[in-house]
């Protein structure tokens, strides 16, 4: 989804926001006026279609009076008459396509701008207005005398009121503007849709060529299916996030933080003398970030440091001037004078200003934040020093070329591709974005969560592996890498050819059938050795991830994975869009071939990835069944607890509230962790043929084939 106005930022009214907020009304803006465009644009394709539709019926009018000329050769007459029938038949279809296309592309972006515009057009208007209210009355309010007291608490609540009115009806035209941003992005999709899939059927009779539209077709149906599921979960969330901001903030009073753990260790407005003799006091936005004091007079200029250096500078509050809530800072070169809109903000920069002092002089000789730490020696006493985890980053940063951008080389990337297993610097990972998930999976390393055969992809794929692959063929095309100061345009240009032309890769099949089939048995032989640099090639090549080999009775690539047993190789297969349900000429599927092998790591990952375990093959046995024949232990007790997990949840009455607990996610959890850290441990965990029968029985009565016995709750 495209970003949103953010409700925090709007409750501060930071110059960042009103900046974003421009650029969100703008692009409203330019949307009615491309909207209003290609509805008179298709009004005019209509009307000259029908132009077009009226002379051709004259042309096969004519051509029907030629035929009559040739009634002496029956095989051209027979010819002429299919050929007059079938473009009657295409002249309906025309006149069908243009109706089609005026109800796809007029009625619904009619609708879209009908719905939305006129109301965000009267909540902008209240919106200029209050914000104008608001800022007259912060001005009030801070030149009133601390000397009429009563005057000053008139003014304060003045303020007080006017803020908590603005921040309404901010947080409602922030609302409009988030729900228009994601509604027209769904009605776009929508009607553009629906045209295409006239299109498609006008088409579709006559012409082979389109055939080739299906797939697309089939891909933008599911894009429609999934945009319109998020669409509706964006609003919601939306509307949750507003309702619980306006009642958190419902008091009016500007919102301060102090964390002295991130970049920003306070942020706000504040007035400021002037230095000149007029003295006159002007609102600005002021932070403290990297031991500087930054200054910005509006969200259309540019942040200027105000102090470079605070350890050289001393703060202290001003009791002696009119204006109240004031305090001064200063340094060897100049001085400032700050003033605060109530008492609280002016007790927390007095106190943020000399925290960020003092911490500047204790952290002036420490490494930098970002610098990962070595786990500190171990004790003399002899005993085991504590070992911090390390981070996501620090682990991806391992990987091979993984400490620079994979496309451009910028240093320290922040974000990576979990199923191409790259890292990225952030500029690329938007264009990554843009390419679509079926490309590229693109999350943070800092932010996101990973699982841990994720991150292994990561470190043992990397930037280098895969630019070995992607741009094997560069130098031979003559094509000069972009560098990290290049232009955004010659980055995307780049990446395109790279991922989706493919421009670069050695031996790509490029639509060659025969190319292809061999990309397809060398992928089945990549994932059945496990070798994850060999699928990565296959994929890349043009390998389809869900291609059957007929050699293997049917097998895709992930069933070869779940036989050889790499647990990493399925991951990566998944990642890249393979069918966890694909099932082969015997009807064993990736989950029949785990449990078979015994397994445990994989049948995890391919629960967690919905599998389905009641899938029967030709013996008409499903995963449990096998895991029981061959008994195996774990892979018996994860499948019994996925099954009851999955029963009690479809059940009615207490037993329907007890699916998806706590203690079947820890479980699943372990044994993950296991197969990922200690898969050792698993393979040993089996059931012998002789004292552990009556165990494996007792599983076999607890969690039966057809049901769970509710007796053992009681």
């Amino acid at each position: 989804m495209d970003a949103l106005l953010d409700f925090e930022e709007c409750v501060k009214d930071s110059p960042d926001f009103r900046l974003k907020l421009e650029l969100f009304e703008a692009d409203v803006s330019v949307l009615e006026t491309q909207v209003d465009k290609v509805m008179k644009l298709c009004g005019k394709m209509v009307e000259a279609g029908q132009a077009y539709s009226a002379a051709n019926q004259l042309f096969l009018s004519g051509l029907a009076e030629l035929a009559m000329f040739q009634k002496e050769n029956d095989v051209i007459t027979n010819c002429l008459n299919q050929f007059n029938q079938s473009l009657q038949e295409m002249v309906s279809f025309h006149t069908m396509l243009f109706d089609q296309t005026q109800r796809a592309i007029n009625h619904q972006l009619t609708n879209l701008c009908a719905q939305f515009l006129p109301q965000l057009v009267e909540t902008r208007r209240e919106f200029v207005r209050i914000g104008e209210d608001l800022e007259a009355a912060a001005l009030k309010s801070a030149q009133a005398s601390r000397h009429r007291a009563a005057e000053a608490e008139r003014a304060s609540h003045l303020m007080l009121a006017t803020r908590k009115c603005y921040q309404h009806f901010a947080l409602d035209y922030c609302l409009q503007l988030n729900t228009f941003k994601t509604q027209q992005r769904l009605d776009v999709l929508n009607s553009v849709f629906s045209f295409v899939h006239a299109q498609f059927t006008f088409f579709h009779q006559g012409f082979d060529l389109l055939r080739d539209l299906q797939p697309t077709m089939k891909t933008m149906a599911a894009q429609l299916s999934q945009s319109s599921a998020e669409c509706a979960a964006k609003r919601k969330e939306l509307e949750n996030t507003h309702l619980l901001v306006q009642q958190r903030d419902a008091s009016g009073e500007q919102s301060v933080s102090l964390c002295p753990s991130s970049d920003v260790i306070i942020q706000g407005y504040l007035f400021k003398r002037s230095r000149r003799k007029s003295k006159t006091w002007k609102r600005g936005w002021f932070s403290i970030r990297d031991n500087q004091l930054i200054y910005r007079k509006s969200h259309k200029e540019e942040p200027a440091v105000l102090f470079e250096d605070l350890r050289l500078c001393a703060v202290k509050p001003l009791e002696h001037l009119d204006r109240r809530s004031c305090f001064e800072l200063l340094s060897v070169q100049k001085v400032c004078v700050l003033q605060c809109d109530s008492q609280q903000l002016h007790l927390s920069w007095l106190s943020a200003l000399q925290g960020s002092i003092d911490l500047a002089y204790r952290q002036r000789d420490h490494a930098p934040p970002s610098q990962p730490t070595e786990p500190p020696p171990a004790p003399r006493g002899g005993g085991p020093a504590p070992q911090r985890p390390p981070t996501v980053l620090g682990v991806a940063l391992r990987g091979p070329g993984n400490q620079r951008c994979c496309d451009c080389g910028e240093e320290e990337p922040r974000w990576a591709s979990i199923n191409l297993g790259v890292t990225m610097c952030i500029q690329c990972s938007g264009i990554h974005r843009s390419l679509g998930v079926h490309l590229s999976k693109v999350r943070s390393l800092t932010l996101d969560s990973w699982e841990a055969e994720q991150l292994k992809l990561l470190c043992i794929l990397g930037n280098n592996v895969m630019n070995q692959i992607y741009e094997a063929r560069c130098s031979n095309e003559g094509r000069v890498k972009p560098q990290a100061a290049s232009e955004r345009a010659e980055k995307e240009a780049w990446i395109k050819q790279k991922y989706v032309e493919k421009r670069f890769v050695q031996n790509v099949s490029d639509g060659d059938r025969a190319l292809k089939v061999v990309a397809g048995r060398r992928l089945y032989q990549a994932a059945v050795a496990g070798d994850l640099v060999a699928i990565a090639t296959a994929l890349a090549q043009g390998a389809e991830v869900n291609g059957s080999i007929e050699e293997e009775e049917g097998r895709t690539a992930l069933i070869g994975a779940a036989v050889g047993g790499s647990l990493s190789a399925c991951e990566f297969l998944l990642l890249n869009g393979a069918n966890v349900n694909h099932r082969d000429l015997r009807g064993r599927g990736a989950l029949h071939a785990a449990a078979t092998a015994g397994n445990t790591g994989q049948v995890c990952l391919l629960l967690k990835r919905g599998a389905n375990q009641y899938a029967a093959d030709e013996r008409g046995q499903d995963p449990l069944a096998i895991a029981v024949e061959t008994a195996h232990a774990d892979i018996v007790t994860l499948l019994r607890m996925a099954r009851m997990n999955e029963e009690m949840r479809d059940s009615d009455g207490v037993f329907g509230a007890m699916g998806d607990d706590e203690t079947f996610q820890d479980i699943f959890r372990d044994f993950s962790d296991m197969a990922s850290h200690d898969p050792e441990r698993l393979s040993r965990r089996q059931f012998s043929h002789g004292g552990d029968e009556e165990e494996l029985l007792s599983l076999s009565r607890l969690c039966p084939a057809g049901g769970w016995d509710q007796s053992v709750f009681r």
